[in-house]
């Protein structure tokens, strides 16, 4: 077999193994969010702060519907002076948890992604928005680490790789995105 058949077989098969019901359970977290006029902060680093900004990019944009409400979509990474300042300033474990400190509140939502589960950034902000009464949701891969016991949801690429556990992340970015989508378009369609 090829590396690339082998890649993408293996990929394939981890798709088949994703918590379907906890991924329902996301997608009803956000929704209710939006319809109540809560936000959703989303952060990660490397390749999961790629995804987090993505993701508020398909949120705020992707899920619009006529006559629904929209998303509140931030994500932590896309401000890179005021990463910097805070990493410069105190340490780098705190780029998402000080700026969270101000905004986070109860029926917020707070999105983790991180493949090993244990950034430590991610872990402080999550910290924090629990205190604060905000749903939390991580997703990760390998076993889970720290991140998926610490949140209410987590969505595991169990096992993967971290370039596997990247591509199930950036899937569910497109695969929550276009369900939200589509329960908007239903909900809001005859006002």
């Amino acid at each position: 077999m090829s590396d690339v058949q082998s890649y993408i077989d293996g990929l394939c098969a981890l798709l088949q193994r994703l918590p379907v019901e906890d991924i329902q359970r996301v997608i009803d977290l956000l929704l209710a969010a939006c319809t109540s006029g809560h936000a959703v902060y989303i952060m990660g680093n490397g390749g999961s702060a790629a995804t987090a900004s993505h993701m508020a990019n398909d949120l705020s944009k992707g899920t619009m519907a006529p006559g629904a409400p929209r998303f509140k979509a931030l994500a932590l990474t896309d401000n890179v002076p005021l990463i910097t300042a805070w990493a410069n300033d105190t340490e780098y474990g705190n780029v998402f948890v000080e700026q969270l400190d101000p905004w986070v509140e109860a029926g917020d939502v707070v999105i983790g992604i991180s493949g090993s589960g244990n950034s430590e950034n991610v872990l402080r902000a999550m910290r924090l928005a629990k205190t604060r009464g905000a749903t939390t949701v991580g997703f990760t891969g390998y076993d889970g680490g720290k991140l998926a016991r610490l949140v209410e949801v987590n969505v595991l690429a169990a096992g993967a790789t971290m370039a596997q556990a990247e591509d199930v992340h950036m899937m569910l970015d497109h695969l929550i995105t276009t369900v939200l989508r589509g329960m908007l378009e239903e909900r809001f369609a005859s006002l």
